[in-house]
């Protein structure tokens, strides 16, 4: 039988905890099923409410006993928590429970991962550890003792005291309790020091298991540069004596930013030039900064309640890419973001699971670490910069550091501190967290006389539980280009902030072509009627790094379409204007690279839906294939030079030069096995010194069929590192022709090495499966089946790895009636289950009722 259906939390129900928790000492006896967790609590009555209710949550509890004021008590207990009567004073609670930390396989809580002990406490995982207050609004200082037999024993904070089997840690900075962490373990530590700003002496240590000693320099220097980037930009400075990363393989997110002990996901930060690619280091570097940012934008102050979590998410994405910016090139990390936003974001913000920056409701809170409330919160962020100017979000950001450090958050009060600093009134701004959905621009233009109009219309289609939507404020970047590619006009921001608004510009010789929303400045679709030819002019000429690249990327979309829905063959305009883009070696080899994609599968499905036609996923497959082997043809005498220029001599580096060189390299490589049978690619392969370039080679193999040989050699070589067999794991299905795909998959899933227990090995596995986009919507439904199948398996395991993959189903409703039969069936089978996760529940009731 199912269990009840999942109660629904409203933003507008928020009411304040009726105590404030001015310490918590807690003592863990470590043991893998019999762990003892006493917890020593001050409470005290909170003056801004007179509801004395006390409520604890706890779930998954074996309460031994509790205590008020040394007096033992009697709670009344449920399966979500305790209830009490205490004085209207304050008191000091006492609770002695038990837990199993090795069968914890949901892995939130305390828990164990290949013997040792470690923590995952956001959302609500402290309440599997003690009964407490588990919101971010109860704030408290920490100390914690660690009772067991191992060589270290970690936990927030400053070490205090330590010895045989034991140590003690105080942290002194009030924090919730999503934010508690605790290791325990056989670790090593790979130790650095910085010297903060003021001239604080700080110990970092980046814990690992032994053996992966050798994958810790990277992610220790990634720590240093953002802890040097967050005092020069932001004039934030580190608050603690020590600094702790733990390495961990068994964790449901990329990683956590517990106070002075992150923990990461050890895809998130272990890095080596023999075992990482050049996109791992770059994504290790920004989830570095982004955890490290977090201390001040999401620990010293935090959000109110969950609603709240695009304030510490949105804002520290945002930051991580400006510290990504500075660090490598603004233009292409601008352009790859905007490229995960419209493959991510844009089919959740148009779909069955759209929901706000800030939502209105959830049944759990898990579900809605999104896109939307991460990616898009940092675009909201962004267009409030350029409304304001840098100058006055320097201003803002001040106060608002000033203003609530220390505190648990809301949106308003982000948004006040730019009120008091700028004067204006941010309530349309404010849409933007209350509105779910995206915005659609139609462009009108007008030319009379040396003034030439630009009239925007805006409208936002409506989403789940929100009909109608109302104008929102949208900073539009636009520049003028003249006849013969000079701009005339610079970048100025627009603010576009009715249904229907006009702006003009006087005094030009002549009617200019417009370069419109300029590095992305608003998470808007943009419609504008125009020619090949314009688009081609803006290839060639725009000033504006990101509407060069979109204007490629736009003519391709085009250029798809046609061949699609006509049978049209390769457009030989945008092959001979992008033949010239790439073969300007002015230009950043990674921007060039980037360049030469083309739009996603998936991507041009969604437009084929827009544009009122059903896709066809192996036509969509056929057609993208056709025009890459075009483009390999039309730049067949221009490959040499490419691989020529892109070789890098120098010992292997990391950074934004060598890597825009592989990347470039790569690409060449790619198209030159079209044409080739893989000649070079077998060759390169043998001669791979690093991940990057081993990696690309068996890719391309593998993308023309053959690669066989190679691919046994691979898991040879690397069968002992982990890391490394999740990507043998992925190419396979990833790169298989649609029909094998699901073939591919279901093999894989017995072979030895699938320990479909370990997040990283299941997406590893399965995320592939479902962005294979022919793959997956291959004609007979294997590999939904085959999804499903899995989902089942995994949920009572992992409800929220499982509630995350479901995604894979969201855009169902695009298909065929066949396919959407096929899907919604295995929507049911999933559903139909006894016990089926409040996780799962949630994500696939909403994905049904599309």
């Amino acid at each position: 039988m199912r269990d009840a259906a999942p109660a629904t939390i409203y933003l507008k129900d928020y009411a304040p905890f009726g105590f404030v928790a001015d310490s918590v000492h807690l003592t863990f006896d470590l043991d893998p099923h019999r762990t003892r967790v006493s917890a020593r609590i001050e409470f005290r009555p909170n003056p801004e409410t007179s509801d004395r209710t006390f409520f604890l949550h706890g779930e998954k509890l074996r309460l031994i006993r509790a205590a008020i004021d040394g007096v033992e008590v009697e709670p009344d207990l449920t399966d979500t928590g305790l209830t009490c009567a205490v004085p209207d004073a304050p008191f000091v609670w006492e609770a002695e429970v038990e837990i199993d930390p090795g069968a914890n396989t949901a892995l939130e809580g305390l828990y164990l991962s290949n013997g040792m002990y470690c923590t995952q406490c956001e959302a609500e995982g402290f309440r599997k550890i003690t009964y407490y207050p588990d919101r971010p609004d109860v704030m408290s200082t920490f100390t914690v003792r660690i009772n067991g037999p191992h060589p270290v024993l970690l936990s927030n904070g400053n070490p205090m005291a330590s010895g045989e089997g034991f140590a003690e840690w105080h942290d002194p900075w009030p924090k919730p309790a999503y934010l508690f962490a605790l290791v325990a373990g056989d670790l090593v530590a790979h130790s650095d020091g910085f010297t903060t700003v003021s001239g604080r002496e700080v110990d970092l240590n980046l814990w690992v298991r032994p053996g992966d000693e050798g994958k810790c320099a990277f992610g220790m220097e990634a720590l240093k540069k953002s802890m040097r980037w967050d005092e020069e930009v932001y004039g934030r400075e580190y608050d603690l004596d020590v600094f702790n990363i733990v390495a961990v393989d068994d964790f449901n997110m990329g990683a956590m930013e517990n106070k002075g002990l992150n923990i990461f996901n050890s895809a998130a930060v272990l890095a080596s030039p023999e075992t990482s690619t050049d996109d791992n280091f770059e994504r290790i570097e920004a989830i570095i900064a982004h955890e490290y940012f977090h201390n001040w934008t999401g620990n010293r102050i935090t959000c109110r309640d969950w609603f709240q979590l695009c304030l510490k998410e949105g804002l520290t994405v945002f930051r991580d890419a400006q510290f990504t910016s500075d660090m490598r090139s603004a233009p292409v990390k601008r352009i790859r973001d905007v490229i995960e936003l419209r493959a991510r974001q844009f089919p959740e913000d148009q779909g069955p699971l759209s929901h706000p920056v800030r939502p209105e409701s959830f049944q759990e809170i898990n579900n809605f670490y999104t896109a939307t409330v991460y990616e898009k919160g940092a675009e909201v962020i962004g267009m409030l910069k350029r409304l304001v100017g840098d100058r006055a979000y320097a201003e803002a950001l001040d106060l608002y550091f000033a203003r609530h450090d220390g505190q648990a958050c809301t949106i308003e009060d982000w948004l006040k501190v730019f009120e008091d600093v700028t004067g204006r009134d941010l309530s349309q701004f404010k849409r933007w967290y209350s509105q779910a959905g995206t915005p659609r621009i139609m462009v009108e233009e007008d030319w009379q006389g040396g003034t030439y109009t630009l009239t925007l219309s805006q409208t936002t289609p409506s989403t789940p539980g929100q009909p109608d939507k109302l104008p929102q404020v949208i900073p539009v970047a636009v520049g003028l280009l003249g006849p013969n590619g000079d701009e005339v006009r610079p970048t100025q921001v627009l603010e576009f902030a009715r249904a229907r608004q006009s702006f003009t510009f006087d005094g030009l010789a002549a009617r200019p072509v417009p370069s419109i929303l300029r590095e992305f400045s608003a998470p808007v679709v943009l419609e504008r009627e125009t020619t090949a030819a314009e688009r081609a002019f803006l290839l060639a000429h725009d000033t504006d790094p990101f509407n060069r690249w979109e204007a490629g990327r736009t003519l391709a979309e085009e250029c798809l379409l046609a061949m699609i829905t006509k049978g049209a063959a390769p457009d030989a305009d945008y092959l001979n204007g992008l033949l010239a883009v790439v073969r300007d070696d002015t230009l950043d080899p990674a921007y060039r690279a980037l360049m030469l994609g083309l739009p996603s599968q998936s991507e041009m499905a969604a437009t084929l839906h827009r544009c009122g036609v059903t896709p066809d996923p192996q036509a969509i497959w056929d057609a993208t294939d056709t025009l890459r082997q075009s483009t390999a043809q039309h730049f067949q005498d221009l490959l040499p030079r490419l691989r020529a220029e892109t070789q890098v001599d120098q010992p292997f580096a990391p950074d934004a030069e060598q890597s825009g060189k592989r990347a470039l390299g790569g690409a060449a490589l790619a198209l030159l096995t079209r044409l080739d049978g893989g000649a070079q690619a077998t060759n390169d392969y043998g001669r791979a010194d690093n991940m990057t370039l081993q990696l690309s080679a068996l890719s391309c193999l593998l993308k023309a069929g053959k690669g066989q040989a190679e691919l046994a050699a691979f898991y040879d070589q690397w069968q002992h590192d982990r890391l490394v067999i999740d990507k043998w794991f992925g190419l396979q299905v990833g790169l298989s022709a649609p029909e094998k795909v699901a073939e591919t998959a279901r093999a894989l899933t017995g072979h030895a090495d699938f320990n479909w227990k370990n997040p990283n090995r299941f997406r590893a596995l399965f995320g592939p499966l479902a962005m294979h986009h022919a793959g997956f919507h291959f004609t007979g439904g294997a590999a939904y089946e085959l999804l499903a199948d899995w989902l089942i398996r995994l949920d009572p395991v992992n409800p929220q790895t499982t509630a995350r993959m479901c995604s894979a189903f969201q855009t169902w409703r695009r298909y065929d009636a066949g396919r959407q039969s096929l899907i919604g069936g295995q929507l049911d089978r999933i559903l139909a289950q006894p016990g089926l996760s409040r996780d799962t529940t949630e994500m696939l009731t909403r994905i049904k009722g599309a």
